[in-house]
């Protein structure tokens, strides 16, 4: 049986009193329990090169500056219902963990211009059975 697609990935989500954030090569996830019927008017997400800051309905859930510099334009936050996240966004993730998933167990390969279609939910098909 295989390991899950976070342990083979090495994704490892970090649990705190507000939620749970883990990180990537590339990005860094932040996912925090608000209130029921909070909607998105109520939420003041700063994300800066070096600093991030959150509040939900006027109290700080989490404030501080990053470890490295990020690229500030290329930071986004939803809110999203614990029972239904968006489509498309669920779509962009599953393409972007296989491709994260296909270089990982392919070290020699490039896919940072690569392009996914075909079957990539839930991490693509497992070919962890085959012989080499």
């Amino acid at each position: 049986m295989s390991a899950p697609f976070e342990e083979r990935s090495g994704v490892v989500p970090c649990g705190t009193p507000w939620g749970q954030w883990y990180q990537t090569l590339e990005e860094v996830f932040i996912e925090v329990q608000v209130p029921p019927g909070t909607r998105a008017q109520d939420i003041r997400c700063d994300l800066q090169s070096r600093h991030v800051a959150l509040a939900v309905g006027g109290r700080e859930i989490l404030k501080g500056k990053l470890f490295d510099s990020t690229i500030a334009d290329e930071g986004t936050w939803t809110l999203e219902s614990e029972y239904a996240a968006d489509p498309w966004v669920q779509d962009q993730m599953q393409r972007k963990l296989t491709l994260e998933r296909f270089q990982k167990e392919n070290p020699g390969f490039d896919f940072s211009g690569a392009e996914i279609s075909g079957n990539y939910t839930k991490g693509g098909p497992d070919f962890s059975n085959l012989e080499k």
